[in-house]
């Protein structure tokens, strides 16, 4: 009870962590986002994207591939392999929006625990990036990926 209570503090501490499910778009700001993006997700995570491009980041392999994580469903990266926490929230089918986002990335192991209710850890390594801050990394990765060419090609 206590870590679900913990949970709906977390997502209500955000007010615009609801906006982008609401059609208004990220509530974040990208250029800080990329700057957080820089400084705590390029040693595991890049931006690829279907023509191999790198968008963001280097080489990152560790973590999988955030291109088109925007509106995707938890742990959908074909052939990554994830802890035993993100395969229960992809079978739970937690989306990416804003308030997941922002309440994963502080503490990963947390946040998937509370939202599946499972036990395990992630392999995520917990961020230094408050709420605000994930907010903003989401409002950059929302730049890229096939959920934001879909809507650009309506």
């Amino acid at each position: 009870m206590i870590r679900k209570l913990t949970l709906a503090a977390a997502l209500l501490s955000a007010p615009m962590a609801f906006a982008d499910s609401h059609g208004a778009g990220p509530s974040g700001d990208a250029e800080a986002g990329e700057n957080l993006f820089n400084r705590n997700c390029v040693s595991c995570h890049v931006v690829r994207d279907a023509d191999d491009n790198v968008l963001a980041g280097r080489n990152g392999r560790t973590g999988p591939n955030l291109y088109g994580i925007v509106g995707a469903v938890a742990g959908s990266v074909e052939g990554f392999r994830y802890s035993s926490l993100m395969e229960a929230a992809h079978a739970a089918e937690i989306t990416w929006d804003e308030a997941s986002f922002a309440a994963y990335i502080p503490n990963a192991t947390a946040f998937l625990t509370e939202a599946t209710g499972e036990r395990g850890r992630s392999t995520m390594t917990p961020q230094r990036v408050d709420e605000e801050g994930a907010i903003d990394i989401y409002a950059f990765l929302a730049q890229f990926g096939a959920m934001m060419e879909e809507e650009a090609s309506d």
